[in-house]
């Protein structure tokens, strides 16, 4: 679990917040996944909204709350868990009923939501190719710099590798001015393969877990709406996650919790 030492923290003022908080934004996915997981718990929980589209996220003020300058984060009486599923493995923990997550111990579960997290460049390639302006996809150079020397660059007290993921895959942005086409066959290939292990397991479940919702239903729900605003035909390849998804985004919590992105270009 990624919980933040206090030596990783440069905005002392959060270690002081009392009660449960969520730094978010409204239209990140794992933002989106982590709030409709805290009202299907029923959580009460004070937001902070963090303005990715002013770039807000690479302030001073936010990078010495989180050295990845990524939402959402966590901060339960001054203690900071970054990282979406890790907060939802908090949670779950802090607050069992009703379950959500499978025991720890469950491999196959453990397995699913590993697949799931691994595809979050993927999504966010295919998100910035085809939902979102290449104008505000894409983050310049002189941002780039103020992102690298801001915060502590620490994470549990140790240099943290995560940020040169992000750089790089912006500063290849730049130099592709975009996402090239390489990176989005790729990108749809793997997408296309996991919804082909989602559409064998929904067969005969009606869940992805089983006969009861999880966050893994949650997540790849939150995946879907970004994909079908993208192009993604998900009805026509896979009907059966199809049917799922119609019968999860006619819940009002589902719903919601996701912006309407624009149309696809």
């Amino acid at each position: 679990m990624v919980m933040l030492a206090q030596a990783d923290i440069n905005t002392e003022e959060v270690l002081s917040w009392q009660g449960l908080h969520l730094l978010h934004f409204v239209g990140s996915s794992c933002s989106q996944k982590t709030r409709i997981f805290l009202k299907l718990k029923g959580i009460d929980c004070e937001l902070h909204h963090v303005d990715l589209r002013s770039r807000e996220n690479y302030s001073d003020w936010f990078l010495g709350i989180n050295p990845r300058g990524l939402v959402p984060v966590l901060v339960d009486n001054g203690q900071v868990i970054i990282e979406s599923n890790d907060i939802l493995l908090y949670l779950e923990e802090k607050y069992p009923e009703p379950p959500l997550l499978p025991s720890p111990s469950d491999a196959v579960a453990k397995a699913a939501l590993d697949a799931e997290d691994n595809l979050h460049l993927d999504l966010r390639a295919l998100s910035m190719r085809f939902v979102f302006s290449v104008e505000r996809s894409m983050r310049s150079e002189e941002v780039l710099q103020q992102y690298e020397a801001g915060g502590t660059g620490t994470v549990g007290g140790a240099p943290d590798g995560h940020r040169q993921t992000e750089l790089k895959f912006f500063r290849d942005m730049i130099s592709n001015n975009g996402i090239p086409d390489e990176q989005v066959r790729t990108s749809v290939n793997r997408f296309r393969g996991a919804y082909s292990d989602l559409e064998a397991k929904l067969d005969d479940t009606q869940y992805l877990l089983g006969p009861d919702i999880s966050v893994l239903d949650i997540a790849w729900y939150i995946y879907s709406v970004r994909l079908l605003a993208a192009g993604y035909p998900l009805h026509q390849l896979h009907p059966h996650v199809g049917n799922w998804f119609d019968a999860l985004h006619s819940r009002e919590v589902f719903r919601s919790e996701v912006m309407a992105p624009p149309p696809p270009e």
